[in-house]
């Protein structure tokens, strides 16, 4: 109990410090600790003389240290609440940031034909700051479907599980070229650091060397020495070869017959200017295989080019990840030396281990060594280094097929279609996996959608033709085989897919004699003889078997 000192009143709140009534210094109360205040209240006047325990200077004394003492810690309160909501604030709740986006940069200049440099700039960026240990860094695959897109922050850091977004806006006028780049936490949407450029085209190649340096600033990274040498490793120092090479990867990855034969030019000047730039080369060898392998072009002609290109930029630089995944596709694609491409493979991984090109390779290469279960688990890491990669998802959905799990690989194969219904690539595995499943009606419906996005779809075509033949439909399905036979101007018409619908036709000694063709013209969808399930009807065939031993597989 408490008493006041002035007006006697008793408080049982043990808790107060200062009178109700007139606010003065409240006393402990020891000799009335224990009896009710009604009982105080009816005793003498004598008796309800408070007993001293201070004289009237400690008394006064005692309370000034107590408001003081009651300042301070409200003060110091204070102080914290507003640190702990400042760090919150400045630096977010997940800190420190360990996974970034980086977001195509917005083209502000009045040409539009400066998008290959936004794109480029933001290419590049993405390949520095994945030099980083412990930083994630979102492929290019991911972040560019979300070019023209009015997406926030929160939702990019969400859907592609990020941190922070970096941002950025090109403007060039004439030489002149101005970059302003932000750090946003994904979260709250605060900005956590930003920079204005200015720059001339000459200074191209430093710029990216700068910006990817003050990012790393940024974000209190503390980097080894290699780690920086990295950072700041130029391919080429030559500001035109440079720019060469973002004109034609830009084009390449527009992936069109007219774009891949546009940037070859552009591929091939920038190793004339500077004959050590590795990276131009694996941009070269990549067009070519664009060309080789789209069913473009011939293979045989464009695939040994491709294969020089990557050759060379692995003798100019075998530390390059790129480089050496680039080389063992073609090696997997052409030359079908197993060995070779999945030492290659290895190496890539082994230089850039969240390569996601690297891993969907790698897992080619398991799936044709007999290892499916392999396969699938490395596809999927693929797909989680690059989910939004809906060519990663297709091809997931290709070795569960392969493996007997067509129910699964649709399952994937309907994420990827929701994100993109004109993806013409799921809709050629969904009538593969249909097709498994026995539901051929589907199975010619989704080949026919696959068709319709992409005209020369051999692979779709013999789908179609293999899955009418299947429902009973023959004289459709001798129709579907007329539109693949029919050649098409410049175009290389597949002999495996050819071959694969005529075994559905059930006309074994044509598609055989096709297979032999596929073999004769180094058709790269031959790769897939030993996992497509469509072929079961011949495994057992002695002329089927000496194809596999022809192409370097085990029977």
């Amino acid at each position: 109990m408490k008493r006041c000192p002035k007006c006697r009143r008793d408080y049982r709140d043990e808790t107060l410090l200062y009178c109700l009534d007139d606010g003065s210094a409240l006393l402990d109360g020891p000799s009335t600790r224990d009896v009710p205040t009604e009982v105080l209240a009816d005793r003498p006047a004598d008796s309800e003389k408070p007993t001293k325990i201070f004289e009237p200077e400690q008394v006064e004394k005692k309370a000034s240290l107590s408001r003081r003492t009651i300042l301070i810690a409200i003060l110091l309160a204070i102080a914290a609440a507003a640190g702990v909501a400042g760090y919150l604030y400045f630096r977010g709740p997940n800190r420190p940031i360990d996974s970034i986006a980086v977001m195509p940069f917005l083209n502000e200049s009045e040409s539009p034909d400066i998008e290959y440099l936004s794109d480029g700039m933001t290419e590049t960026l993405i390949g520095s700051l994945s030099q980083i240990p412990n930083l994630s860094i979102k492929a290019r695959s991911s972040v560019f479907r979300y070019k023209g897109k009015e997406t926030n922050a929160q939702t990019i850091g969400r859907e592609l599980a990020v941190q922070a977004i970096l941002t950025g806006r090109v403007v060039q006028r004439g030489q002149d070229l101005t970059l302003y780049v932000e750090l946003v936490e994904a979260q709250s949407e605060n900005s956590l650091w930003k920079q204005t450029y200015n720059k001339t085209m000459t200074n191209l190649v430093s710029l990216q060397n700068e910006i990817a340096r003050d990012v790393a600033e940024s974000l209190k990274l503390k980097l080894s020495g290699p780690v920086q040498q990295k950072l700041t490793k130029n391919s080429t120092i030559d500001p035109e070869a440079y720019q060469l090479y973002l004109k034609g990867r830009f084009h390449t990855l527009k992936n069109t017959r007219q774009d891949l034969l546009k940037a070859v030019p552009y591929l091939e000047q920038a190793t004339d200017i500077d004959p050590n730039y590795a990276l131009a080369y694996v941009g070269l060898a990549d067009a070519y295989r664009g060309l080789a392998l789209s069913g473009h072009m011939r293979p045989i002609e464009y695939f040994p080019k491709a294969k020089a290109a990557a050759i060379k930029a692995v003798e100019i630089d075998a530390s390059s990840a790129e480089a050496h995944s680039m080389l063992g596709w073609i090696v997997f694609w052409y030359d079908w030396d197993w060995a070779e491409a999945e030492r290659h493979c290895k190496k890539a991984l082994e230089l850039d281990p969240n390569n996601g090109e690297a891993h969907l390779f790698y897992a080619h290469v398991l799936s044709v060594s007999g290892r499916p279960d392999e396969a699938i688990a490395e596809a999927r890491r693929a797909r989680e280094a690059e989910p939004l990669n809906l060519r990663t998802s297709a091809i997931e959905a290709q070795f569960l097929i392969h493996a007997g799990k067509p129910a699964e690989a649709l399952k994937l194969l309907e994420k990827a279609i929701e994100l993109d219904p004109n993806y013409w690539f799921a809709y050629q595995f969904a009538a593969s996996a249909y097709i498994e499943m026995g539901m051929y009606d589907e199975a010619a419906a989704a080949a026919r959608k696959g068709i319709e996005l992409y005209s020369i779809n051999s692979r779709s075509a013999a789908f179609l033709c293999y899955a009418l033949a299947k429902a009973g439909k023959r004289s459709e399905a001798l129709a579907a085989l007329e539109e693949l036979l029919k050649p098409s101007a410049g175009y290389f018409a597949s002999p495996y897919n050819i071959a694969l619908a005529y075994n559905g036709l059930g006309e074994s000694d044509q598609s055989l004699k096709w297979l032999e063709r596929g073999i004769e013209q180094r058709d790269p969808r031959m790769t897939s003889i030993v996992t497509e399930r469509k072929w079961k009807n011949l495994r057992d065939d002695p002329q089927f078997k000496a194809l596999i031993r022809k192409m370097g597989f085990p029977e």
